[in-house]
């Protein structure tokens, strides 16, 4: 592992054995019920690796994150590659994070969010939103501006999803899991957040059209 990744691995342990011992604190204090249990060590699998933004290089649009002398002794291997995201300033990353989910790696950038300027409210509007299936989101202000965010293509999407897992899992043993798996799970889970984004983008741009 290359040696400032090693190091982060290391802070963020101690990050959590310094929260531990301030939850034992709590319990002492009577501000906690629930005693925490200790950090524990991680057993098989794979876990968050955390990049600093110092060890990673940008050049021709390409991240460059190195793996270490030891990776490139054995694989013959010292960085693999990534396309830097457009909507995302260099400058501003913090820290690289990968993250093992369902068989692959996803990339996660931690970086400086600027302040967000206030919105006045005016709190004689109000919307009300009622959650259903077909109709998703059904919201009914009083200033004439009510409308519905349909659900029925969300709910073909996740009965799809269903089929498929309980078509592949059919007399399998409890806890099977495989490739394929693992595949439609990452796509469906991408789907079900980009469909509950643009309704939440959705419903915050009507809201902000002024009458």
């Amino acid at each position: 592992m290359y040696s400032h990744v090693a190091q982060q691995c290391l802070t963020t342990v101690a990050e959590s054995f310094k929260s531990y011992i301030r939850l034992l604190k709590g319990i002492k204090k009577g501000t906690l019920v629930q005693r925490p249990k200790l950090p524990g060590y991680r057993k098989g699998g794979l876990v968050l690796v955390t990049y600093p933004k110092a060890s990673v290089k940008l050049k021709d649009g390409l991240l460059r994150f190195p793996l270490g002398s030891k990776v490139k002794t054995w694989f013959g291997l010292d960085a693999f590659h990534l396309l830097m995201p457009s909507n995302i300033n260099f400058s501003d990353i913090k820290e690289f994070r990968t993250v093992p989910r369902n068989k692959c790696f996803y990339i996660e950038y931690v970086y400086k969010q600027y302040d967000i300027s206030i919105v006045n409210l005016d709190q004689t509007k109000v919307l009300g939103i009622d959650r259903g299936i077909n109709n998703w989101l059904t919201c009914i202000s009083n200033i004439g501006t009510s409308f519905i965010i349909d659900g029925k293509h969300l709910k073909w999407m996740n009965q799809w999803y269903n089929k498929q897992v309980s078509t592949i899992k059919e007399g399998k043993a409890q806890g099977f899991w495989n490739d394929k798996l693992a595949y439609i799970t990452a796509k469906h889970n991408r789907q079900v957040r980009d469909a509950f984004n643009k309704a939440v983008a959705t419903v915050i741009t009507l809201c902000s059209i002024k009458k």
